[in-house]
């Protein structure tokens, strides 16, 4: 038979102990439901913390490794929008060109066709001068191209190289004094628009190549910072249907063991009964 006794209450301390038990899950129950994380600081897991930690760090980088990718393909679809008015601009200089050949013409009709053709020409420069985005510009004359960041590293990129576009360029053999005046003049420009057309359009077709290779790049970052963000979605996150089932049980768990100590403490005062 159990020892009674006013000093030592032993029901009252086991059930103090469940008590306190109770309370602590309790408030691990509650701070789950609060957060909406099962490991929200080192003290709840700190291996799985560490773990979701770096994997937020990598999560950060590649959102830098994003903004990178966007500004590259902002830039190439500048160089290609203006490259497409410069390719334009060719085919009408060339109808020009083509016109100012013919040995019949009037003087007053080759002057008009030789302003046309230098006004287009003067174009190219003022479009190639302008294609510029966030400070990079791929067809301008000194243009050296941009890399975009690949990972989270930095140890790799993407590579854009320059596809300059301006009057007397590579790819634009007209140059800045091109003109049709005479039959003459009218074939050599002729030659250079042929052969600037043609440069003209393979450096669209390698811009367009590096415009896709950005843009599928950047759909595989998208979907890597999802799929790291679900991983880590996994690792501390709570079951909130599962932490609400708990709370319930354990608050009334919390109410009976309550009760379960108010009962432990009237035990001393049936001591009282027993000198009536």
């Amino acid at each position: 038979m159990p020892m009674t006794s006013v000093n030592t209450n032993v029901g009252a301390m086991i059930a103090l102990q469940n008590l306190n038990a109770t309370n602590a899950q309790l408030e691990i129950t509650q701070s789950r439901i609060n957060t909406g994380k099962r490991v929200s600081s080192a003290k709840d897991n700190g291996a799985i913390w560490a773990i979701a930690q770096g994997q937020r760090a990598d999560i950060g980088a590649l959102g830098a490794v994003k903004q990178s990718l966007d500004r590259g393909v902002a830039a190439v679809d500048v160089a290609l929008a203006a490259g497409e008015t410069v390719s334009d601009l060719l085919l009408q200089m060339k109808e020009k060109a083509l016109a100012a050949t013919d040995s019949s013409l009037k003087t007053a009709a080759r002057s008009a066709l030789n302003e046309d053709f230098k006004a287009l020409r003067d174009q190219i420069a003022s479009v190639t001068s302008n294609a510029e985005f966030n400070g990079v510009n791929l067809l301008e004359t000194g243009a050296t191209g941009f890399a975009a960041l690949a990972n989270v590293s930095g140890t790799s990129t993407l590579t854009v190289a320059a596809e300059v576009m301006a009057l007397g360029s590579t790819n634009v053999s007209v140059s800045t004094t091109q003109a049709i005046d005479t039959q003459s003049t009218a074939a050599a420009s002729l030659t250079a628009v042929n052969d600037s057309i043609d440069a003209v359009s393979g450096a669209l077709a390698r811009l367009g190549t590096s415009s896709k290779a950005l843009t599928t790049h950047n759909t595989f970052v998208g979907k890597l910072t999802d799929a790291l963000e679900a991983g880590v979605g996994n690792l501390v996150d709570a079951d909130l249907a599962k932490e609400s089932a708990k709370l319930q049980a354990l608050q009334t768990k919390q109410q009976l063991g309550v009760q379960a100590l108010s009962i432990a403490n009237q035990s001393p005062q049936l001591i009282l009964s027993l000198f009536q």
